[in-house]
């Protein structure tokens, strides 16, 4: 009986220390794998964009204030809102109130040789409108900020789906080895309410959870316990991790459960930040004229070094950066609130989009610029706007996008689209056609079903591509 422990001890140690040099004369091969290769192998067809660059405005930024002016809505401050927009529609907080009509609060101009109207709030964005195309005529389903965030980032109004960073990683895979291949900022400014985010919104959903997004901190380490403790070096570290994924691998030998698979790529993916991580975000080295374009102080969390951090990135080789700032969730105060929020993504916005233009990587990356939802054209409370889904404004540029055109339109309130109405599920049809992915065809089975990102609609918007 001892020497049939002993030997079974032995046996064990022997498989052991076999999975861990078998694991040592693979790596070099694990390093060069690391970056998923994609289920959509060869793509559907060809490809206009490589990467995404979503400048998410979480709150619900006001289209009459931006992007979308509306003179009869200026016409009618005041005035009672006809009721032939607004009967038997959904409302949020208005609903059984008297509807009044809340004119723009600022003035527009018209920018660039295209000529797109634009808030005067938006100079530099302004400067470039011959790069952008602005589609005015966007809807959606979910009237409160996290069941509208859930949609516009599963595609589903029940949480629990993949994020379409993680459909875009799962079926395109990762171009670099050494960080994750969808990476997730935050920042918050001044003049709104801060509504919180959920993690579940950039979460793999029903894929293995090595597709979720990294959630990068903006202040401090952008990663916790990415420095190694005192008297733990690189060398010692890589020893810990073989062994730890040695046995990884014979659970996974004995299991088959692809969740092991993806432990064993976490740590893997973690050693490989400990070294990559520091140099991205080191912004030492970038010239002076740089942060005073985006108006980047680095490592102030800001939505303006989360641009320039952005850029870094998808220099990288990172399939899909999510920024979201917050406070866009204007009740009230929206006269003295809007210019603050403009102050904080005018100039990083058009930086970005500048700067991706000038190292040759905006035309295959998709830049997106918008948030959950929009306003209101109804006064709340006399100087706020509420949620609003039927008609907003989102930006894009790069990847595939024709610059300088305006697609679509709301009526003359500004409360409904109505011409060229683009749903969510449109819009990242339109997404993942231009990297090379027909959504038709893109599914997973799930309880006997194909899942889609865009479920069961979704038409691409042919007329806004280049």
């Amino acid at each position: 009986m001892g020497q049939a422990s002993a030997c079974a001890g032995l046996q064990s140690r022997r498989s052991f220390l076999t999975a861990g040099l078998g694991l040592a004369a693979t790596q070099s091969l694990l390093a060069k794998t690391t970056g998923f290769p994609g289920v959509i192998n060869p793509l559907h067809h060809a490809a206009k964009a490589k990467r995404v660059i979503f400048l998410y405005q979480a709150g619900g930024p006001s289209h009459l204030e931006t992007f979308d002016y509306k003179p009869k809505l200026a016409e009618m401050h005041g005035k009672g809102m006809p009721e032939s927009f607004t009967k038997g529609q959904q409302i949020a907080q208005l609903q059984g109130r008297p509807l009044v009509c809340f004119g723009p609060q600022f003035d527009f101009k018209k920018y660039g040789k295209s000529g797109q109207e634009m808030t005067e709030l938006f100079p530099h964005i302004g400067s470039i409108a011959d790069d952008v195309c602005l589609v005015r005529s966007m809807w959606t389903e979910q009237i409160n900020h996290d069941p509208a965030h859930t949609i516009m980032n599963t595609g589903n109004i029940v949480t629990g789906r993949p994020s379409m960073g993680s459909w875009l990683l799962y079926g395109l895979g990762a171009e670099t080895d050494n960080l994750p291949g969808y990476v997730v900022l935050m920042s918050s400014g001044r003049g709104g309410q801060m509504q919180p985010i959920a993690a579940r919104q950039w979460s793999a959903g029903i894929l293995p959870s090595k597709f979720q997004g990294v959630k990068l901190n903006s202040v401090g380490d952008p990663v916790l316990f990415i420095r190694n403790p005192p008297g733990m070096n690189a060398a010692a570290q890589r020893n810990s991790i073989d062994a730890v994924n040695a046995l990884n691998r014979l659970q996974y030998n004995s299991l088959n459960d692809p969740e092991i698979q993806t432990r064993i790529a976490q740590y893997e993916m973690a050693f490989a930040m400990q070294s990559s991580v520091p140099g991205l975000v080191d912004m030492s080295k970038e010239p002076k004229h740089v942060l005073d374009a985006y108006g980047a102080v680095p490592g102030d969390g800001s939505f303006a070094s989360n641009c320039l951090l952005a850029r870094r990135l998808a220099e990288r080789g990172v399939r899909f950066i999510q920024l979201y700032h917050r406070d866009w969730d204007h009740h009230a105060g929206i006269k003295q609130n809007m210019p603050l929020k403009a102050e904080e993504v005018d100039k990083p916005t058009a930086a970005l989009i500048n700067d991706l233009k000038q190292r040759d990587l905006l035309k295959d990356t998709l830049v997106v610029w918008g948030g959950e939802f929009g306003r209101t054209p109804m006064s709340q409370g006399g100087n706020g706007r509420d949620h609003h889904i039927k008609g907003f404004t989102y930006m894009l540029a790069g990847g595939g996008i024709k610059g300088g055109i305006s697609y679509g339109a709301t009526d003359e309130l500004g409360y409904a689209a109505t011409e060229n109405p683009v749903s969510v599920h449109d819009f990242h049809a339109t997404m993942l056609h231009l990297l090379g992915i027909d959504h038709l065809r893109f599914t997973v089975k799930y309880q006997g079903l194909d899942a889609r990102l865009t479920g069961v609609s979704g038409e691409v918007v042919k007329p806004i591509l280049a």
